[in-house]
């Protein structure tokens, strides 16, 4: 079913957007960050019944989807949601998956930490063959001033707490050119994976806790390669 689903979301990004690289990476992004909201949503359910309270997952996973949206605030500022029929077609694609997404993390989250880490090779794949196609032409483009702001001049707390393979302030991304925006935001995809792997090793996480569990911190730190 994983296998489904990643492949009917690559089918669309790369078959029907195959021209049209800012569009195509705008859909991705408006999907791409709804599976964070679906793992909120849940954990958020569990603390509201008093059966799971995870401060550290919500904190990761919210700093994930923190970082997507920064991705998505990219691609506008690009003009890939400038028409009508890409909006409609990123959002309700996004709004069917945030819901199978919910379904599979009460049912297994490993299974969803699974999906959402091929979802996020794939991204890497994609801006890596991108930067790859296209160097020449972003290296002479300015970067957008919204990148400039999340991932030089603005506050990166948020930036580094979704990194679980870093300590804080390891990373630090240079933006000089919009071929540096892309560069980070592929980065971006490869540290999502490796949490996502983290969570999919954690302890204690399939089954919510008892109505009188204490916080956990159990999202695991992986060593950096």
């Amino acid at each position: 079913m994983i296998k489904v689903l990643v492949g009917i979301l690559v089918f669309v990004i790369n078959v029907v957007y195959k021209k049209r690289p800012y569009p195509r990476f705008y859909v991705l992004e408006t999907v791409a960050r709804v599976p964070y909201f679906s793992y909120l949503s849940v954990l958020h359910l569990y603390e509201t019944l008093g059966w799971w309270r995870r401060i550290d997952w919500l904190k990761v996973h919210f700093a994930e989807s923190w970082n997507e949206l920064h991705h998505l605030l990219i691609m506008e500022a690009l003009g890939g949601g400038d028409y009508w029929i890409d909006r409609f077609l990123a959002r309700h694609t996004a709004l069917l998956y945030y819901w199978i997404v919910i379904g599979l993390y009460l049912v297994s989250p490993k299974a969803a930490y699974n999906f959402m880490e091929q979802v996020e090779q794939h991204a890497f794949a994609s801006y890596n063959k991108f930067l790859k196609e296209e160097k020449t032409y972003l290296e002479g483009e300015p970067a957008p001033q919204i990148a400039i702001d999340y991932y030089r001049d603005g506050d990166l707390y948020m930036f580094d707490a979704f990194q679980t393979a870093h300590v804080p302030a390891h990373r630090r991304p240079k933006i000089d050119n919009l071929y540096d925006v892309f560069v980070a935001i592929r980065d971006d995809e490869m540290e999502h994976v490796k949490t996502m792997v983290a969570c999919q090793k954690a302890e204690g996480q399939d089954l919510p806790l008892s109505a009188d569990a204490k916080p956990s911190q159990a999202v695991p730190q992986v060593m950096p390669n």
